[in-house]
This record gives C-alpha cells, sequence and structure tokens, in this order.
C-alpha cells in the first residue's frame, strides 16, 4: 500500500470521526430503531457518499460547484430536512406520555430500516460539503496521480467502508447503553439535546457562506 494511500486515509479517519449530522442522526436512530436501526443509517449515509463519489469521478460535482445556484439550493435542501429532523426529536422529548409508552414498546417498534436508511442518506446528500472535500481531496490522492474515473471510485469506498465501520461502532456502543439511555428522562434529554444539534447543524448549513 503506498504512502499516499495511507495518507488519504488518515485524513478521511480525521473527517469522519468529527461530530456532524450524520454522527447525531446515526445516535437519534439507534435510540429509535436499536443497533440495526444506527447501522442502516450509516447504510444510507455511505449510500448518499457513494453517489457523491460517483458524481465526482464523473465529473459531476465540479460541475455543481461551478453553479452557485445549484449548490445553494442543495444546501437549503439538506438544511431544511436536519431542521426537520431536529424539531421532530425536540417534540419527541415534550411529550412525556408518549416517551414512556415508546420505551416501554422496544426499539423495533418505532424506526423501520428504510426509514433509517433513507434519512441517513437524504442526510448526506443534503450536505453539499460533501461534493467540496470529494473534488478537492480526492484528486490529490488519485492512484498514480491519475484522476481516473476507477481510481476516484476506489477512493470513494475505502472512504465509505471507514465511514460505515465508524458509525457502526456508534450504533453498537449506544445500543449496548440502550437499558440505561431509554429510560423516560434519559431519552427525552437526549432527544432534545439531538433535536437542539440538529436543528444548528441545520442552521449552521443553511447560513454558512462558502
Amino acid at each position: 500500500m503506498d504512502h499516499s494511500l495511507w495518507a488519504f486515509i488518515g485524513i478521511s479517519i480525521v473527517v469522519i470521526i468529527l461530530p456532524g449530522p450524520d454522527t447525531v442522526l446515526t445516535i437519534r436512530n439507534t435510540l429509535a430503531g436499536g443497533r440495526t436501526g444506527g447501522v442502516f443509517t450509516g447504510l444510507g449515509v455511505i449510500a448518499g457518499q457513494l453517489v457523491w463519489a460517483l458524481a465526482t469521478s464523473a465529473g459531476l460535482s465540479a460541475i455543481l460547484l461551478a453553479s452557485e445556484r445549484a449548490f445553494h439550493l442543495i444546501k437549503l435542501c439538506g438544511a431544511v430536512y436536519l431542521v426537520f429532523l431536529g424539531a421532530r426529536s425536540l417534540w419527541s422529548s415534550l411529550r412525556r406520555e408518549e416517551a414512556a409508552t415508546v420505551a416501554d414498546a422496544g426499539p423495533r417498534s418505532r424506526l423501520s430500516h428504510g426509514a433509517a436508511f433513507r434519512q441517513g442518506a437524504i442526510s448526506n446528500l443534503g450536505n453539499p460539503k460533501m461534493a467540496v472535500f470529494f473534488v478537492s481531496i480526492f484528486p490529490q490522492f488519485a492512484p498514480n496521480g491519475h484522476a481516473t474515473f476507477l481510481g476516484m471510485m476506489s477512493l470513494g469506498l475505502v472512504f465509505s467502508s471507514l465511514t460505515i465501520l465508524w458509525l457502526s461502532f456508534y450504533a453498537a456502543a449506544i445500543s449496548a447503553a440502550a437499558d440505561f439511555m431509554r429510560k423516560p428522562s434519559v431519552r427525552r434529554a437526549i432527544d432534545g439535546i439531538a433535536g437542539v444539534a440538529l436543528i444548528g447543524l441545520g442552521a449552521r448549513l443553511a447560513t454558512e457562506r462558502e
């Protein structure tokens, strides 16, 4: 394995472990749907990443970045979706009776795998920063210095593999503490924190200037 690939892996790990919408959403959905809910959220996230990788490999991401209107439209849609998910979490934290009922019902009755996957994918696709990262970083680490389609896609697969490993670790850790975290008072607090975090991330995404 050459040095450029190791450097790419190192940069990718730093980017992946920094808390962001994907991490917050994985924690939220693990509590709502158990460990599999978190894993399926992670699978949705990497599905979004692979779309960005494909777009970057085909040169479409560069076109997107060149179109200020399209870039801001995607950013606004992603921000609105994060605020929507955050508002739902806040609403859940304020409904004490519902929170208690949900805690007794078990995780599988609350969030389907399809919904978790969909939320992860939409959250990632609605973050145009992924396009910025892929377009600016990937060509620098393309195999043999050639930003070919297959070379760029191979880096996308590496990045996505590291992402699902990290998010699956998060899901497993949260699931291991599930009994404590699903206590009504604790669950309400976590829902509230996740809601505020998602709304804050959405607001920052919408107002940030590139």
